[in-house]
């Protein structure tokens, strides 16, 4: 617990309104996405950088455990404390003053705790956007600290190919602001320090503000469902299409029928597009995107589209079983519902996994075998981006009670050991670090230690270890 010395120091630093300890008010912030809850101390909401400074500082010195939390939208449990009531969430939603755009320059500076849908919905005027599409509506440092990818990955990078600098409160005991706001898309005088900061969960600091890159709205848009004739054939109809589209591809996704039944039972609003409701085995959304509006003379985009997939249609290597052109909003509806579905179908236990293109279905498929002889009674509910290597590999036991720690831990202990070392992939592939993504026991806390000096350590080919600040998310 904090006492009423360390309570009284923090509201001087930040005043009444930027501290909160009502046991109520204070539920928002030890509740994660996942359902993943603790008991926090008190909750830490501080407005600008030299506030963010001070905090940090006062509790580095006391060796007071903090939490950052960005918009607590993460899958992994990186941004609710644990159960002790002895740690502290610092959150970042009340650093959401600076939103500075730069027209010539192509670039946002802003404050971290902004949405991402403010953030948009504020630059579409001048028909700008940030080009990290996700399906839930985080905050930007946690998207920082976790280096989000999203569903357009394949034509615009992740958050760290978008970001331009960043400013950072060290966990230090004088809460160290470093600035690396430059804004430049091109400086090879040394080290992108600004890296380190970017997809490493808030361990080597807390993004305060950052420039962003930004790109050109789209104002041409087509979209499709894919239904290849078998595993084998998505490698090489993403190889052609990405051959006969080009830069036009913005997004190519993958949905295993499981995941799609999901989401289309637990989602009223939703229409199944498959003929006589039969969803296939595994289908691809593709999508196709302009930045321009269109001109005459010019084929349509969806023109472009139909005609790409009839000749590859009437190829002779059967890449495709079948394909539709359909409103671009009701598919990616079914795809953003997705996650939202797998969640509600049993007893989740999720995987962000990432892998070479060419052994994401690779490893699907071996799972499909092997895992029913090592786990009876979980199935797989798989969806992802398999047009940069990504899959949430997500397994879903019907009896609740079967899934105890000991048989979760189990569980997580086996789909790592064969996604790195039998196939060399990644365990986290855009969800960053948190209790429910490394190899340590999900169900005891990662704690904030001050006198770590080496926050990682490695164990079997994967990281796992104490966080110097917990990760944010």
């Amino acid at each position: 617990m904090i006492d009423e010395r360390h309570k009284s120091a923090l509201v001087e630093i930040l005043g009444e309104n930027g501290v909160i300890m009502d046991r109520a008010a204070m539920a928002a912030y030890e509740i994660g996405a996942r359902h993943d809850h603790g008991h926090a101390a008190l909750v830490l909401r501080p407005g600008t950088t030299a506030e963010m400074s001070a905090c940090v500082a006062y509790c580095v010195r006391q060796r007071i455990a903090l939490v950052p939390q960005s918009g607590n939208t993460g899958l992994v449990s990186g941004s609710t404390p644990d159960a002790s009531g002895s740690q502290i969430v610092l959150s970042l939603d009340r650093m959401t003053r600076r939103f500075d755009l730069d027209i010539d320059n192509r670039s946002l500076r802003v404050d971290t705790g902004i949405l991402l849908s403010e953030v948009n919905a504020r630059l579409e005027p001048s028909g700008l956007f940030f080009p990290v599409d996700l399906g839930a509506d985080p905050r930007l440092g946690g998207m920082l600290a976790t280096n989000t990818g999203g569903t357009r990955f394949l034509r615009y990078g992740d958050v760290r190919k978008n970001t331009l600098g960043v400013k950072v409160v060290l966990a230090d005991e004088t809460g160290t602001v470093v600035d690396l706001m430059s804004g430049l898309r091109k400086n090879n005088t040394g080290v992108d320090w600004k890296q380190l900061f970017v997809g490493t969960a808030g361990a080597f600091g807390i993004v305060t503000e950052c420039e962003l890159n930004l790109e050109r709205l789209p104002k041409q848009v087509a979209t499709t469902y894919l239904v290849p004739s078998g595993s084998v054939a998505v490698m090489p109809l993403l190889r052609t299409i990405e051959e006969r589209l080009g830069s036009y591809l913005s997004a190519f996704e993958g949905m295993s029928k499981n995941a799609i039944g999901a989401a289309l039972a637990h989602v009223a609003s939703l229409r199944n597009p498959f003929q006589n409701g039969q969803i296939p085995d595994y289908v691809i959304l593709a999508e196709i995107s302009r930045s321009w509006a269109p001109r005459d003379g010019e084929q349509p985009i969806d023109a472009v589209l139909e005609s790409v997939l009839a000749d590859i249609l009437q190829g002779d290597d059967a890449l495709l079983a079948d394909a539709f052109v359909g409103p671009a909003h009701e598919m990616w509806a079914l795809r953003h519902a997705l996650s939202e579905g797998v969640k509600h179908a049993g007893r989740l236990v999720a995987f962000d996994l990432s892998f070479r293109r060419a052994d994401v279905l690779a490893f699907c498929e071996w799972m499909k075998a092997e895992l029913p002889r090592q786990f009876a009674g979980v199935d797989i509910f798989d969806f992802g981006h398999i047009g940069d290597g990504g899959v949430h590999f997500n397994l879903v036991a019907s009896d609740a009670s079967q899934v105890d720690a000991a048989f979760e831990q189990r569980l997580r202990d086996w789909v790592y050991s064969v996604a790195v070392d039998r196939f060399g992939g990644s365990f986290s592939a855009e969800h960053g670090v948190g209790r429910g993504s490394s190899n340590a026991n999900p169900m005891s806390p990662v704690r904030c230690s001050t006198a770590c000096r080496n926050p990682w350590r490695r164990r079997s080919g994967r990281l796992s270890g104490t966080l110097r600040c917990i990760s944010s998310g």
